[in-house]
């Protein structure tokens, strides 16, 4: 039963007055029609209710962190630096901040300015080399690439993180999740407020595990090209990269992949 839950009724008693009574204490008794479970990646919701997250977990792992840089690189462009130890990404925040992300064998628990500064040495860019002066926070993780088996068990339903989760690469976990939301909110409304019949619940699985399962699939391929580590394959990758980026086409499909703009559902 989720976190949370004491008791857990389909449907509210017909001689309640107020659906969704919510008592706050230690715990909680809720009354709902449905539960939407949109917990993350270790989701309780999808854990009780059965449904099986299939997939894997990436060798590397990962180090992360927001930093303040001297750096003269352009400040609305994300930059990758492809490099024999892996790869690492200079993103442009707010505030004149940037965050770092680098696949490394076994990443520290709390990556200090001196592990940061030595990535950016040996991988980042060499006519104007970077200079760590600030650390805003840092951290490591490693990356999973998992869909939910099934988005609906009964009334419950996964949505988010809770469904699927992948690399990074690409940014696309966020808005893939809200449009989750979206989708199925859009559905639940129609039935419990204006009366559409319940089958109508079934087109949510239908219509977003399809796109669930081709951001998985993008984001893995783009995980392992990037950290590819045979150096014949490493300089066929760069090759490759290198000529790609003057097709035009090419840049308008991964912009619309990334955005996920082409997507109506």
């Amino acid at each position: 039963m989720p976190t949370g839950l004491h008791r857990l009724h389909e449907r509210p008693p017909a001689d309640s007055t107020a659906k969704g009574d919510l008592t706050p204490a230690d715990g909680r008794l809720i009354r709902a029609s449905y539960v939407v479970g949109a917990d993350g990646m270790h989701s309780t919701v999808r854990e009780h209710s059965g449904i099986s997250f299939t997939g894997d977990t990436y060798d590397q792992s990962f180090v992360l962190a927001d930093v303040r840089l001297d750096w003269a690189g352009a400040a609305d462009e994300v930059s990758l630096y492809f490099a024999p130890g892996g790869v690492t990404v200079v993103a442009p925040l707010p505030g004149g901040r940037h965050r770092i992300v680098a696949t490394v064998e076994e990443a520290p628990e709390r990556p200090d300015i001196p592990d940061i500064q030595a990535l950016l040495d040996s991988r980042g860019p060499v006519a104007h080399p970077a200079t760590v002066t600030g650390l805003v926070w840092s951290s490591r993780f490693r990356v999973h690439h998992r869909l939910a088996d099934r988005y609906r068990a009964g009334r419950i339903f996964l949505a988010g993180d809770a469904a699927h989760v992948h690399s990074p690469a690409g940014g696309q976990g966020m808005n893939t999740g809200i449009q989750d939301a979206l989708n199925l909110a859009g559905k639940l409304t129609a039935v419990l407020r204006d009366g559409a019949p319940e089958t109508v619940l079934d087109a949510y699985e239908a219509e977003r595990r399809p796109v669930a399962e081709e951001v998985v699939a993008f984001t893995h391929r783009m995980t392992t090209i990037a950290t590819v580590g045979s150096g014949p394959l490493r300089s066929l990758r760069n090759t490759a990269l290198r000529a790609l980026d003057f097709i035009p086409a090419v840049h308008r499909t991964m912009a619309m992949n990334l955005s996920e703009l082409a997507v109506t559902k």
